[in-house]
């Protein structure tokens, strides 16, 4: 069989437009970003310092918090009708950031830690405070830390969240002749179509990997005590020679333990009792380190599988807005999907705010193709060849001979992306159509070129640049510089630099209130948790 017979069979068949889409049902979508960053002190290595008092509280503030560390910060923005304006929030962050920022410390740009001590427990874990709420927070990450290592949690990443508008559901729903479909209520229907897009992300990973991955080196440091096949670039960076993403690799945010998780998102009720399972299934490793110290002191909330739903490590996720609380699978099941979190993102070293529009706009065109392609179930076997495929991309992703298992053998890999980037373009015309400009159609006419040429991709970019200039640190460091001189010469409005000092005042007083209205001792909190 010819390598073009053997691409047209790997498909199920060409993708079609529907013919009852409109560009005005595109004008529902609404997408946020969240994106992780850690704070570097002036000599390179981890700051250790705690978050910077200007910001606020980062257990009330509803855009600026933490992640696993104290100096891994976390910037969030609202949902907004338009890509741009969502960077633009996400931008105003950053202003904020480096204003606040003192000694020197910079903004690490790469999604690999910069330098780390070679002793963990130098990585502070994130203090929220004295409130139980707060003290379970910082639990939470102690038991990472325990099961997983603290180095691997300062891996930062930016999450793409994205969400469609109730109209297009509507006109789907109205022009699908199928009995079964027409039976469902909205949110049932809405929960079916997020969980197919969810699906075919997962095939497409390794499109993402590719051309958004940019982790395909790391600092000695960051290896210790693991084992690994990276080779030394020299004595200062390891890489993966035509490798992507380290980071969405098994040095990275993987472990065997959630492995062979069978967590299936063929519906919703079945994607729920998977969590649930694993959160309420001990696991032998995790028994044996014990969830208090010597002391008593606890190290981990529970020793389940998972300790709670956000420790599941996962490419994409199906969201609902949780309520106070209320857990994120109480509120999936109460309300259904609002929207999918896409995570398999690595941090543009080479944007200020390490994600650039072509990218943002390449997430779309593709949300949208796996929303509308044809998604059948998917189950462990499937997984399995996918999460091979995926450790293939991670390590070998710019090899051109690379191929990658499909359900109808081995295919190669370019060939493969292209199809599925030809098969984008009406979609990224109609989202062109319903913005205005054609920002989606230059976004997928880049990522072509990045297939054709795999020295384009950002991937390549960092490895050349870290053999010019010495090292992925020097790389990093002389980014994280340009980035915090040019955010520094930009200034918020009057207005929203008031917003924003009123909302860091706001969140000191929540939290303040917070630990205030504690009556319960934290042990026996945690008891009833447990």
């Amino acid at each position: 069989m010819s390598n073009n017979e053997t691409l047209k069979s790997s498909q199920s068949d060409d993708f079609q437009l529907p013919n009852w889409l409109t560009a005005e049902q595109l004008s529902g979508m609404q997408r946020g970003i969240e994106k992780e960053g850690l704070r570097m002190r002036p000599d390179g290595f981890l700051a250790d310092t705690p978050h910077p008092k200007a910001l606020g509280s980062k257990l009330t503030h509803p855009y600026i918090t933490t992640d696993y560390s104290e100096s891994l910060l976390e910037l969030i923005t609202d949902p907004k009708a338009t890509p741009k304006e969502t960077l633009s929030m996400l931008r105003q962050l950053h202003v904020l950031v480096y204003q606040a920022l003192e000694g020197g410390e910079l903004m690490w740009p790469l999604s690999m830690p910069c330098m780390l001590a070679s002793d963990d427990k130098d990585i502070p874990l994130a203090d929220y405070g004295s409130s139980n709420m707060g003290k379970l927070k910082t639990l939470y990450r102690s038991g990472l830390g325990v099961r997983y290592g603290r180095r691997m949690q300062t891996i930062a990443g930016l999450h793409y969240n994205l969400s469609f508008g109730n109209d297009l559901f509507r006109a789907w729903q109205s022009n699908d002749a199928t009995e079964a479909s027409a039976a469902l209520d909205l949110t049932t229907f809405k929960n079916e179509k997020y969980l197919a897009l969810i699906r075919n992300f997962k095939r497409m990973t390794g499109l993402v990997l590719y051309l958004l991955g940019a982790s395909p080196s790391v600092c000695p440091c960051f290896l210790t005590g693991r084992k690994h096949d990276l080779i030394p670039l020299n004595d200062k960076t390891y890489y993966q020679p035509q490798g992507t993403s380290l980071r969405m690799g098994k040095l990275g945010y993987t472990n065997s333990v959630q492995e062979h998780l069978d967590i299936r998102y063929n519906n919703l009720p079945e994607y729920i009792e998977g969590l649930r399972g694993a959160i309420g299934t001990p696991h032998e490793t995790f028994s044996a380190m014990g969830v208090d110290d010597e002391k008593g002191n606890p190290v981990q909330i529970n020793d389940h599988i998972l300790q709670i739903e956000n420790e599941y490590y996962s490419p994409i996720r199906p969201k609902q807005v949780s309520e106070s609380g209320e857990s994120p699978t109480e509120a999936l099941e109460r309300r259904g999907i609002a929207y999918v979190e896409f995570r398999a993102i690595d941090l543009d070293p080479y944007s200020d705010v390490g994600i650039r529009l072509s990218s943002a706009c390449f997430l779309e065109v593709l949300a949208l193709y796996c929303l509308l392609s044809p998604s059948p179930d998917l189950f462990p076997e499937e997984e399995e060849r996918l999460a091979a495929a995926v450790e293939l991309i991670v390590n070998h992703g710019r090899d051109p001979n690379l191929k990658i298992p499909l359900k109808s053998g081995e295919q190669d890999f370019a060939p493969w992306m292209q199809q599925h980037l030809n098969q984008m373009l009406p979609l990224a015309a109609l989202l062109d159509a319903h913005h205005g400009g054609n920002d989606y159609r230059t976004a997928l006419a880049l990522m072509q070129g990045k297939v054709s040429n795999p020295n384009l991709t950002l991937s390549a970019q960092v490895e050349n640049d870290s053999k010019r200039l010495g090292s992925t640190w020097q790389l990093g460091y002389t980014l994280a510089c340009q980035h915090r001189d040019l955010l520094l010469q930009q200034t918020l409005s009057p207005n929203a630099r008031a917003n924003y000092e009123v909302l860091a005042e706001k969140s000191v007083i929540q939290q303040a209130e917070l630990e205030a209205a504690d009556n319960e001792d934290f042990k026996q909190f945690l008891q009833q948790y447990r």
